[in-house]
């Protein structure tokens, strides 16, 4: 798990998504966060709550991130909490992807992962990355791949999360403290997520949030629901 996502690590950074000076940055809910002409959940629409897609790790004196099983064992364990808590607060009927059932659609997963980091770099980054083609628009869909999700559970929507989330290691902050007085700033880590809401009789990405941020810890409870809370804040109410 942890060399496959080296790749999708190393191009978030290469998107400028973080850097040592990194603002939160944490889309709120405006026009940009949905796709044109969608109205809002109905409060008789099935929500599939996909599992959290989630990796934690510890960073280098030389700024490499290795994966740590343990903290990506907390994450998880602290991201279910805080997400069952929203769960119980929403109208909206939320059913889980069964665990025995992770497996199967785990390449839908990892392609929500690709597509996520595409609309994270060409819309929700600014217009320096920007595709003139979507007008500025959140223009994204699936197509058909998601289909199997709707034949599977029934549900008209399906939510995915995306969260990577990297600690410096005793040997970095050293390393900054060292270079801090030559003047010279080096990232600590950071915090991304991306959260996806796809129509699954579509295929289209309908809401979209991004989290870039140099805070936040998965590793405990509190922090780990603040991220989550943060990550989910604009999504669609039921109407």
């Amino acid at each position: 798990m942890a060399s496959k996502w080296r790749g999708g690590w190393a191009l978030l950074l290469a998107a400028g998504c973080w850097i040592a000076t990194a603002p939160v940055v944490a889309q709120t809910g405006g026009a940009q966060n949905l796709a044109p002409g969608f109205a809002g959940i109905a409060l008789t629409d099935k929500v599939l709550l996909m599992p959290v897609d989630v990796e934690l790790f510890s960073m280098s004196a030389g700024g490499i991130n290795e994966p740590r099983a343990d903290w990506t064992a907390a994450a998880q364990r602290n991201m279910r909490e805080a997400i069952a808590a929203r769960k119980q607060a929403t109208r909206i009927d939320v059913v889980e992807l069964a665990e025995a059932d992770t497996d199967a659609f785990g390449e839908l997963i990892a392609l929500h992962a690709a597509v996520a980091q595409s609309i994270a770099l060409h819309h929700s980054s600014g217009s320096t990355w920007a595709l003139p083609t979507k007008g500025g628009q959140l223009l994204w869909s699936f197509g058909d791949a998601m289909a199997p999700l709707q034949a599977k559970s029934g549900a008209r929507y399906a939510l995915f999360m995306w969260v990577r989330d990297s600690y410096a290691s005793a040997e970095r902050k050293a390393a900054m403290v060292a270079l801090v007085l030559l003047g010279v700033g080096i990232p600590l880590g950071a915090q991304v997520g991306y959260a996806s809401l796809v129509d699954l009789q579509t295929g289209d990405v309908v809401w979209f949030n991004r989290l870039a941020r140099p805070t936040g810890d998965l590793r405990e409870p509190g922090p780990a629901k603040e991220s989550i809370d943060s990550l989910l804040s604009g999504f669609p109410t039921a109407k």
